[in-house]
């Protein structure tokens, strides 16, 4: 059975979701930050990345949210909540399955940046590119949504499981405002009509109570 080491107030409850729309049995193992809001230190045991979420399964360590999705739908749901290779849609799965780490990288570089003094001027070429792209991904993100139900087509992917987090948890780190995006702000309310989602936020998601 797969163990999802869930750190509290973390991407790991989209692992969460995913088994709950899945319908898979899995077991949670639940840590608690600490009083730096960091992974405790048998968290980061698990493995050398250290990062949330992590599965188990059998001997298998699994990190990266990407990775986690793809192996349960394939391995365990016949690719359930995937595209395949010869579906037409195919090219857009892979695209939006990156869209994740590629906004959070963005808004950690410039997170970084500006924590080390710099100054979002207009003049700093480093502002300048990391701001085109994080506002080319979310024009995009605009335009495939105002086209599409879902960003892998017509049908709800994991592509929305690793997508969702970002939109509703982010703008702490600078992402920009639902207000600002009104496709994904409707997008953003689809989603979290699914009973699956509802399920898994009370299990697992920011505000859930740790298990006794």
């Amino acid at each position: 059975m797969i163990t999802i080491h869930h750190l509290g107030v973390s991407q790991s409850d989209r692992i969460v979701w995913l088994m709950e729309e899945l319908e898979l049995p899995y077991e949670i193992q639940w840590y608690d930050r600490g009083d730096d809001f960091l992974a405790p230190q048998a968290y980061r045991d698990l493995h050398p990345v250290g990062t949330a979420p992590i599965i188990t399964d059998g001997d298998l360590v699994l990190p990266e949210s990407t990775a986690i999705v793809e192996y349960v739908s394939q391995r365990y749901a016949d690719g359930k909540l995937s595209i395949g290779v010869d579906e037409a849609d195919y090219p857009h799965y892979l695209f939006w399955l990156q869209f994740n780490a590629s906004l959070q990288a963005g808004l950690f570089i410039r997170m970084a940046a500006q924590a080390g003094g710099a100054q979002d001027d207009g003049t700093n070429p480093l502002f300048t590119t990391v701001n085109r792209r994080i506002d080319g991904l979310y024009r995009a993100l605009e335009e495939r949504l105002a086209q599409h139900d879902y960003l892998a087509g017509d049908r709800f992917t994991c592509a929305d499981i690793m997508t969702l987090f970002n939109l509703n948890s982010l703008e702490i780190l600078g992402a920009r405002p639902l207000a600002e995006l009104p496709q994904a702000a409707a997008y953003v309310e689809r989603l979290s009509t699914r009973p699956a989602y509802q399920r898994a936020m009370q299990i697992a998601g920011p505000d859930a109570a740790r298990p006794d």
